[in-house]
């Protein structure tokens, strides 16, 4: 297995979303997260998956779902029973990415090597939650500060922390 990345938006409180959806709206993050995860495979949860209008292209999905039941047909999707076996869809030297929610983003962290966090300058009202970036375990290398604009309503930041 090559570099596992989390990648995510969160809020200046680890918000990430409520009742399935996500609380803000940036293009500029949009598009980022495509370039960075398109080519490869992105781990996610079902109900960040059916979150989704349609798959992501150019992209292998990875679905975690506690439900046996659970298929799809989709031939870029695989369905999982839990993070040990999505991580066994990962062949070695190749780079994955962790996507949501919140209950798989904690349960990934301490097998992560890269955060690609988005934090946004607000708080909101949430029910989801990204996990608590420990300082003592992630070193943050490199940050890039986004003011709001005609397409964006908050100031963001791009930032990147690597497992020390």
């Amino acid at each position: 297995m090559g570099t596992i990345t989390m990648i995510a938006a969160a809020g200046e409180n680890n918000e990430l979303g409520k009742d399935n959806d996500l609380l803000w709206h940036l293009p500029d993050d949009f598009k980022r997260f495509k370039e960075l995860t398109s080519g490869h495979k992105i781990i996610m949860g079902r109900k960040t998956f059916e979150s989704f209008p349609k798959t992501l292209p150019n992209r292998t999905h990875i679905i975690i779902t506690r439900d046996h039941n659970y298929e799809l047909t989709y031939p870029q999707c695989m369905v999982v029973h839990s993070l040990e076996d999505a991580l066994r869809r990962i062949s070695a030297g190749e780079d994955a990415f962790i996507i949501g929610g919140g209950d798989i983003y904690a349960l990934a962290l301490d097998i992560t090597d890269i955060i690609e966090l988005t934090r946004v300058h607000a708080s909101f009202e949430a029910d989801t939650y990204f996990p608590a970036i420990n300082p003592e375990r992630w070193e943050l290398i490199s940050e890039e500060y986004h003011p709001a604009d005609e397409k964006h309503r908050h100031d963001f930041t791009y930032q990147t922390f690597r497992k020390k």
